[in-house]
């Protein structure tokens, strides 16, 4: 059994923290506080390459895994959370359904500019009554000789404001449930296709997160993805295989709490010596250390098992489950070891604690984490 990394992974991690570190970093809290899209760093992460890691070399990728895919969003995260929102959703998400169900003539339109950090992409499953139960999809796709006309409305869409095309998902049939449900591509500027409205967040405000409307959208039926009533297993994988990038997202916030806090631990004096060396703040420090530390364990592992072809929807869940409580409990310990100070956004771990609770909520709650491991338990 091997826990290392490979020789060309660690060179992929310290490329990619050097470059966060002094890139991203410096920015955070400035897109934070004006809620500014955060253009540049994507500009410079293109450049890396960064936003082909997981694409094939035939459509401009690194044809890279999993692994290194969680590896970068770590990374990324403990610099900015925003931008790893940004990153992840594009990447992670919206590109998943293209790379897996995607014809070569589909690929090559649309995950080539991505690959080369052109364009951006956006995944739109989750509407108002439609959360943590996909097959209660409203948003309507009615076949139309080629071409498929969208009704409805989309939430909760990361880069929406700013994507340059969407993986969409529909239904033909309410009664078939989700057999009934079909995926599109739709491109921004197609007619009858809107953002009306930007929402303003408590965290990750330097990601977009907006509201979509399709008011008799025309979508031909070459950007369609699958055959019909293929939608909802589409959506579910890349759903599935996202939560291993939301882990390695949370997995970044905690990190990050955890090197500010033995940073300031270190530097803040009382009682005539530095905080570090009262015991108090030790277990504290060392609490979530021991933490952050089985969160990596488990997010690695299930990255592993995705590139084994191995199941890992048990393996996933547990890994976004366990790494998001992390990150909300390591900033919680943060701020307290902060104190007074970790109230303020002159230190980064309120924008941490601001950030990491979403960690819990999108790509599945933890509750339905916990559903998932368990359905996958009884199974056997």
């Amino acid at each position: 059994m091997d826990f290392s990394l490979t020789e060309e992974q660690l060179m992929f991690q310290k490329m990619v923290a050097d470059f966060a570190t002094k890139e991203i970093a410096p920015n955070a809290a400035h897109y934070d506080e004006a809620e500014e899209f955060p253009a540049e760093n994507v500009r410079k992460m293109a450049e890396l390459g960064l936003f082909g890691v997981t694409i094939s070399e035939d459509y401009g990728g690194c044809g890279g895994d999993s692994i290194t895919s969680a590896i970068a969003t770590e990374e990324i995260a403990k610099a900015c959370a925003g931008t790893s929102a940004v990153y992840l959703a594009t990447l992670s998400l919206a590109s998943h359904p293209i790379n897996n169900a995607g014809t070569h003539e589909q690929k090559k339109k649309f995950l080539t500019p991505l690959a080369q950090g052109k364009k951006l992409a956006a995944f739109a499953l989750t509407e108002p009554a439609a959360g943590s139960d996909a097959t209660a999809l409203e948003t309507t796709a009615l076949r139309q000789g080629n071409n498929y006309v969208l009704n409805g409305t989309k939430v909760f869409i990361t880069n929406g404001a700013e994507a340059d095309f969407f993986s969409v998902f529909a239904t033909e049939n309410k009664s078939l449930k989700h057999r009934g449900i079909v995926a599109l591509v739709v491109e921004k500027g197609t007619k009858g296709f809107s953002v009306v409205k930007k929402e303003i967040k408590m965290g990750i405000r330097a990601s977009s997160t907006a509201q979509l409307a399709f008011d008799n959208c025309v979508v031909p039926l070459e950007n369609r993805l699958g055959a019909d009533g293929q939608g909802f297993h589409i959506a579910m994988e890349a759903i599935d295989s996202s939560r291993v990038s939301v882990a390695a997202q949370a997995l970044g916030i905690a990190q990050a709490c955890l090197d500010a806090s033995l940073r300031y631990a270190k530097e803040r004096q009382q009682f005539g010596k530095p905080i570090v060396e009262h015991q108090a703040i030790q277990w504290m420090l060392a609490d979530m250390a021991t933490a952050v530390d089985a969160a990596r364990l488990l997010t690695y592992r299930a990255a592993w098992l995705k590139d084994q072809k191995k199941p890992f929807l048990k393996e996933a869940a547990m890994a976004k489950l366990y790494a998001s409580e992390v990150a909300m409990h390591s900033a919680i310990k943060a701020v307290q070891i902060h104190g007074g100070y970790g109230y303020i956004k002159d230190f980064p771990v309120e924008r941490y604690m601001r950030d990491a609770k979403i960690t819990e909520i999108y790509e599945g709650t933890s509750e339905m984490q916990r559903m998932t491991i368990a359905r996958q338990l009884i199974k056997g």
